[in-house]
């Protein structure tokens, strides 16, 4: 089941997301900045027992951010994280955002749903404040990606 994340999530989210960023797979958040975004999260649980999870940051008028999209491994390559993105991307909808992008290291999951690579420089300035405080900044290796909705 998606459903839109608690505060009684936020750390069993925490740990999934330290299973992929300890791989490099995925830019580690801490659980502060998880409590401060819990509202942008939805998860897919199974009773009480988060299995993954997905961020909507909204950035701009017209604009969100897909991140800390991440599946337990024992359930990946079961469309998890597709229900996830596309509740999130019916979630940008309601808000009446037009472009979702997101950076990544998984490209072709997000070109399976319609996300196309652009160059970073194409976001808005305002999106680049959260990479100050990021272990890669300046040194950005993830990929941007856009999908107009």
């Amino acid at each position: 089941m998606i459903r839109k994340a608690t505060v009684a999530d936020i750390k069993q989210i925490h740990q999934i997301l330290q299973i992929f960023s300890a791989k490099g797979t995925l830019l580690p958040r801490s659980l502060m900045a998880l409590y401060d975004h819990v509202r942008d999260f939805c998860v897919y649980a199974e009773g009480d027992e988060v299995i993954g999870c997905c961020g909507l940051q909204i950035c701009w008028e017209d604009m969100a951010e897909i991140r800390s999209l991440a599946v337990k491994p024992e359930h990946q390559h079961k469309k998890i994280g597709s229900h996830l993105l596309e509740f999130s991307m019916e979630e940008a909808l309601k808000f009446k955002i037009k472009k979702l992008f997101t950076l990544t290291y998984a490209p072709k999951f997000f070109e399976l749903h319609d996300f196309a690579v652009i160059d970073k420089n194409e976001l808005p300035q305002k999106i680049w404040a959260d990479c100050i405080n990021c272990v890669k900044f300046p040194d950005c290796d993830e990929i941007a990606m856009l999908r107009r909705i």
